[in-house]
């Protein structure tokens, strides 16, 4: 007989002890960039992406001090932008992003970041991830953030099963308690550059290994 593969999920219950775990080693806050206005938050998030949280702290204060409003962004040239992000990775892009970005919220949205995820997605460079994240950040809006960490660990320890990020979120969302779906992205970032990472899992020294579906 024909062994079945249907992916099963983990159920809530077996779940808690591992949140309860995270909780433990990362905590359940943490501290958020250094911003004055709602769109140097959505800024910072966007600067984020494959870069440490460190590059882009050490860049903020000086990027901010020049840039106040979004309408200074908007109207700055992109060589004056990244000479204040260079330090950080993609920051060509991410110069262009986010000059566009700041073009759009002063012109389509009177100088205020959209409050939803729709209106997050028409914003240059901004994706779902950046736009949960920024939601939860900003409002404190529920919602699961799924980057390359989340989406190799939570298929790991067997809470998900989907072929990209939307619809591993979906199956998280499942899951996870509600009021754990806005931490559990920084604690699976932590975990994944210190133990659970791509290249090759630190099985013999993770505090999760013994709720983890890949080593059964």
């Amino acid at each position: 007989m024909a062994e079945d593969k249907t992916f099963k999920a983990a159920s809530p219950e077996q779940v808690r002890p591992v949140l309860e775990k995270l909780d433990e080693i990362y905590g359940t806050t943490k501290e958020g960039f250094y911003h004055q206005e709602q769109w140097q938050l959505l800024a910072a998030i966007m600067l984020s992406a494959q870069s440490t949280d460190k590059q882009v702290d050490e860049a903020l204060p000086a990027l901010y001090g020049r840039f106040k409003k979004a309408e200074d962004m908007a109207e700055a040239s992109l060589e004056e932008i990244e000479e204040y992000i260079r330090s950080i990775g993609l920051y060509k892009n991410k110069a262009k992003n986010i000059k566009r970005c700041c073009q759009q919220i002063v012109e389509d949205y009177n100088g205020k970041v959209p409050d939803t995820i729709d209106g997050l997605l028409t914003l240059a460079g901004v994706g779902r991830k950046t736009a949960t994240l920024y939601l939860a950040d900003a409002y404190g809006i529920p919602g699961v953030t799924v980057d390359t960490h989340v989406f190799r660990i939570s298929r790991r320890l067997g809470w998900a099963d989907g072929k990209n990020p939307q619809q591993v979120e979906l199956e998280l969302q499942k899951v996870l308690p509600e009021e754990h779906w806005n931490r559990i992205n920084f604690q699976l970032i932590y975990h994944g550059r210190a133990v659970c990472t791509a290249r090759k899992a630190k099985c013999e020294v993770c505090p999760l290994e013994k709720w983890c579906a890949k080593r059964l």
